[in-house]
């Protein structure tokens, strides 16, 4: 049986480095027996792009590559880095390339200068570790290794290779255009810094190696301290208090990128540092998200939306697993099977929903007595922002659902009996939550 050939990845832009890249790739990967594949983004930011493509697929084409391109789609949004959405769109357009013409290996064409002026970006950035660890050398995700053979070259041992051979590349005007950050470093910063220090590609290069040591060791540290002190139903304050400072701004930021599943900001890091200490509640703005405090407890949530005006009562049938969206709360209500704690389908049949209006009666246990909604909230330790969202009512007017708390425990379907749960969600998207 003959084994399918092994292949591998060049993202190709028909740039001075990536073109070096391919050709070299090719001279290596023929005598093993390896396919190559370049991999062409086509942007559509410059009238150029189309004679770019086809350069890289003539050469392609002469050299006995594969060829393989994506034009993408759309344009930056209002306000957006162009940078920042090229890199984004261009990554994952690679990937989805990769993935189709089999290659799990996809190699890029950074080189040493590239790796120390990202450096400097980010730590002009006011970069933390991560950061100023700048690309790392080989990376998994997506399903794949993003590999950088090149990234401890010169940029000089590049230009020879393409002498040698007499490749043929495309220049990028926009590379010179001041309105991007890394063109002014290049243009500007660069040859100064390198006229008065001509070690500074090698040292900045190493400092890159160092804060990802630093990086990588912070991590190590994190997932030590995060399981006695957070996960995703909130950091807990006690334990997080009892911590060193420096472990505990650690642990605060690896808790946060978990529960956002966004960039985090240094500026939130360090005020959270700075407030959460000795308080007994608050609200903090996060990055589609908020930030609540309470009972010794920092949980991340949806943001509140706050109405001005309750909304109407609406009948629904809540009888079947799935999700039903109420626009108007701003949520919608999951339905799920269960052994316990559920109620029987039949009484999801015909439920109202409807806006809290005060002086409704709950029972949280079966033994319990019905009081007010608002002490078995307290009783229960719900927050204030995880009792929004309409009740449920049935048509008799017997309250069924609360938000936060669940169905009425005189109402509930007894352990083992086939059963319906049921969740109320903000609609807002972005951090991970607790139930609710």
């Amino acid at each position: 049986m003959n084994r399918p050939a092994v292949r591998v990845a060049v993202a190709a832009s028909g740039g001075r480095d990536s073109t070096a890249l391919l050709h070299c790739t090719l001279q290596a990967a023929r005598p093993l027996g390896v396919e190559v594949v370049a991999l062409h983004v086509h942007h559509g930011l410059v009238a150029e792009a189309d004679e770019w493509l086809a350069q890289v697929r003539n050469q392609c084409r002469r050299w006995g590559a594969q060829f393989a391109c994506t034009r993408l789609p759309g344009s930056p949004a209002r306000g957006e880095s162009v940078e920042a959405w090229a890199r984004r769109e261009r990554y994952r357009a690679l990937a989805e390339m990769a993935l189709a013409e089999a290659c799990h290996l996809v190699l890029l064409a950074h080189h040493r200068r590239d790796q120390a002026e990202t450096f400097l970006l980010q730590a002009l950035r006011g970069g933390g570790p991560a950061g100023l660890a700048s690309m790392p050398v080989a990376a998994q995700r997506q399903g794949l290794v993003w590999a950088r053979p090149w990234l401890d070259r010169p940029r000089e041992t590049i230009e020879a290779y393409l002498r040698r051979y007499r490749l043929r590349f495309v220049d990028d005007a926009s590379n010179a255009d001041p309105r991007f950050a890394r063109n002014r470093l290049r243009g500007q910063v660069w040859p100064a810094l390198v006229g008065a220090f001509p070690d500074a590609e090698a040292a900045l290069t190493e400092a890159a190696r160092l804060s990802a040591q630093a990086a990588a060791l912070a991590d190590e540290v994190a997932a030590l301290d995060l399981p006695g002190i957070g996960d995703d139903s909130g950091l807990r304050l006690t334990p997080w208090e009892a911590l060193p400072p420096a472990r505990r701004r650690n642990v605060l930021q690896a808790w946060l990128v978990r529960v956002l599943c966004a960039p985090v900001p240094q500026s939130l890091v360090q005020r959270l540092c700075e407030e959460l200490p000795g308080s007994r509640s608050g609200i903090w703005p996060a990055p589609q998200a908020e930030l609540r405090l309470y009972r010794g407890q920092l949980v991340c949530g949806a943001i509140r939306v706050r109405a001005t005006l309750l909304p109407e009562a609406v009948e629904l049938d809540l009888a079947q697993p799935g999700q039903t969206p109420l626009p108007v709360w701003a949520g919608f209500f999951e339905v799920s099977t269960t052994s316990e704690g559920g109620v029987d389908g039949t009484l999801l049949q015909r439920v109202v929903a409807v806006s809290r209006q005060g002086g409704e009666r709950f029972r949280l246990s079966p033994r319990g007595a019905a009081r007010s909604l608002k002490k078995q909230y307290q009783t229960a330790g719900v927050p204030a922002w995880q009792r929004e969202g309409p009740l449920l009512r049935l048509p008799d007017g017997r309250l069924l659902f609360a938000p936060g708390l669940g169905f009425d425990a005189a109402l509930r379907a007894a352990p083992g009996a086939p059963q319906l749960f049921l969740r109320w969600r903000p609609a807002t998207p972005g951090p991970r939550q607790a139930d609710g």
